[in-house]
Formats: structure tokens, sequence, C-alpha cells
């Protein structure tokens, strides 16, 4: 119940930040720009307004995670309310859980808000519903949900710059990790090769939640790496909630 409390007071405050409207705004231009692009573009158009329109609603997604998820604990510290929540018989994983769930909301909404212009646009552009569309999308917001608990567990801990810049890097190195296996494979065996492999088996990858180009270019999703991808979004999401209400926890605020 507590957590329930939280996580909708949560959500009204984010929804009521300036930055979530400005970065839909930039995404619904980044969509429909799409179709210009399309447009000017040589080769199927088709192809380049699911490819820009998911790789939009990804990007500002991510920026939303990001941006709002890692301000929410600093907020509470800053105004100093935290004082009066923790005088409360709220326990501290309570809190941090009710601003996870809270931002979760609040993502949804903003991902289905951007899911009914893109779809929308891909319709008028092929006259017939998308439904593998919905498949991209729903791994996009499982990303999302990865990105939110990285956010909270850097802002128990840093200044939202700091925290915006180390989750914005969680980002990056999550999609690019795969270049990672390309240099275990180039290494000799010995501690380089052995340190490659333990920061390869840490770092996430965020590629298992990319169906992009299977879904724009019509290729077959294998159900056993949906299955693979949903279970390891959820594993590595309580993973790292764990080590946030860990750190929160241990956190002295007096």
């Amino acid at each position: 119940m507590i957590i329930k409390v939280i996580a909708l007071n949560t959500f009204k405050e984010a929804v009521r930040d300036r930055i979530l409207y400005l970065l839909l705004f930039f995404a619904a231009v980044s969509i429909l720009f799409s179709r210009v692009l399309a447009l000017l573009t040589v080769g199927d158009r088709t192809k380049i307004v699911k490819d820009v329109g998911l790789a939009s609603i990804s990007l500002f997604g991510a920026l939303m995670a990001i941006l709002i998820g890692t301000g929410l604990v600093y907020k509470e510290i800053e105004k100093r309310t935290i004082f009066t929540l923790i005088s409360k018989p709220i326990r501290r994983h309570e809190f941090l859980l009710g601003k996870f769930f809270g931002l979760a909301l609040t993502l949804f909404v903003m991902l289905l808000s951007m899911s009914v212009i893109f779809l929308a646009l891909v319709f008028f552009q092929t006259w017939t519903i998308e439904w593998r569309m919905l498949a991209a999308i729903f791994f996009i917001f499982v990303e999302l949900i990865l990105l939110t608990a990285v956010a909270i567990l850097f802002s128990c801990f840093s200044t939202p710059i700091l925290s915006s810049l180390f989750a914005l890097s969680f980002y990056l190195i999550g999609h690019f990790s795969w270049s990672l296996e390309t240099l275990i494979k180039k290494a000799r065996p010995g501690a380089t090769r052995t340190f490659l492999q333990a920061l390869y088996t840490i770092l996430p990858d965020l590629e298992n939640f990319s169906l992009k180009t299977e879904v724009v270019h019509g290729l077959p999703i294998p159900v056993s790496h949906m299955l693979y991808s949903t279970a390891y979004g959820i594993v590595y999401s309580a993973f790292i909630l764990a080590l946030a209400i860990l750190i929160f926890r241990k956190r002295d605020f007096i």
C-alpha cells in the first residue's frame, strides 16, 4: 500500500516535469521526420520509417528514464523532504520501490504516446496494422525499466549531473558491449583476456532488447530469444534495484 502511494505521487510529480514534454515533443518530431526522410532517400521507404521511428522511441525513451530517474532521490534529499519521510513508518526499500514503479508508470505512458504516433505513421504508410511493431516496442519498454533501475541506483549516491553521465555511459556501453566479444577473440590468453571476459560478463548487453532489425526486415523472431531477453531484463533490473536498496539503507542523511 505504501509503495503504491509513493508510486502514484512520483507519477504525479514526474508528469509535471517540463523536460518530459520537451523530450516527448522532440520524439514526435523525430518520428514524423522519418516520413520526410523516407521521401528523400532512395530505397524501401517503409523500412526507413520503421527504422527511424523505433530508433527515436528507444533514444528519447532512454533520455526520459535517465534525466527524470537520476533526480528522483536527489530532489528529496535537496528539498530535505527525505527527513520527513524516513521519520515516518516507511521503510527505505518501500520508498525506493515506490519511486521506481512511479517512474516506470510514467515511462509507460510516454512510451504509449510515442507508440501511437509511430504506429499511426506506419499505418498511413502501409495501410496495414503492423502487429510485429508491438514486439519491438515491448522490448524497448523492458530496456527502459532496466535504465530506470540504473538511474535510481546512481541517484542514491550522486548528483543528478554525475548520475546522468553514469547512466548515459551505462546505456552506451550496453549497446556496444558486443565489441568486447571481438576484442576477447583477438586478445592473447592471459590477464588481459581474463579481464575482458570478466568485464563482458558484468556489463549489460542491451542489444538483447533490440528487435529493430528483425521487425524492420521481416525476419523471424525466435520465441526462445524473446523469453531469454525478457528474463534477462527482469533479473538484471532486480539485481540493480537490490544494489540500490542496499546503498540507500547504508546512507546516513543526518
